[in-house]
């Protein structure tokens, strides 16, 4: 079980390494999340921590989660995530958890939804070569034939076709932490993130192989 924070992309930038080479690290806002619910095995049958991060305003709130919200003491925010640890007794409602809890953290993996490019062909979603791009042709980038002639004669279900490309949930895993700045809760991470700029993050401790 490993503690979860939620954060938000801000953007890359490039960061000279150890060796002189040119890196490029994401940029990522943790601000504290606070504590709004502690689950305990005897009541929800499995210990965890529901967090809450990112400001709303509350008219824009259902009147649900305004009690859930007020219930711990809490101002509204707009993203609700459980986050499972073992041990829950040294936690209060109302708490807040920085960014400093990667204090001691290598390497870290991050979860985000991948930029949405709408529906897409065959060649830019599957790398799909196309056909021949000479002027006498006719087939330049289409998908071809997915069916056949002989039995089933039909098009099996499952293969690759023109479809929607992107807004899938993404985890990249073993992002190096290069800087944890406590007081302005930045976290830089080197390699890339999913997401566009503004994007919700989940980080995590990297899982130990």
């Amino acid at each position: 079980m490993r503690m979860q924070l939620m954060g938000k992309k801000c953007g890359m930038v490039q960061r000279f390494n150890e060796e002189g080479n040119v890196a490029a690290c994401t940029l990522i806002e943790v601000e504290p999340n606070v504590i709004a619910q502690i689950k305990t095995k005897e009541k929800d049958g499995y210990t965890a921590l529901q967090l809450a991060s990112g400001s709303i305003k509350t008219k824009n709130v259902k009147k649900p989660q305004i009690g859930h919200f007020s219930k711990a003491g809490i101002e509204v925010k707009r993203h609700l995530q459980e986050t499972r640890i073992k041990n829950v007794e040294e936690y209060t409602l109302g708490q807040k958890i920085g960014v400093d809890i990667f204090a001691e953290v290598a390497f870290v993996d991050i979860q985000s939804v991948s930029k949405g490019k709408g529906y897409q062909g065959a060649m830019k979603l599957h790398g799909y070569g196309g056909g021949p791009a000479a002027h006498g042709s006719g087939f330049h980038r289409h998908q071809g034939s997915t069916g056949m002639r002989s039995t089933p004669g039909r098009c099996l279900p499952g293969g690759k076709r023109a479809s929607r490309m992107g807004g899938d949930v993404k985890t990249v895993q073993n992002l190096r932490v290069v800087i944890i700045d406590v007081e302005r809760n930045f976290l830089l991470v080197e390699g890339s993130v999913a997401g566009a700029k503004g994007a919700h993050v989940t980080i995590s401790p990297a899982v130990k192989k």
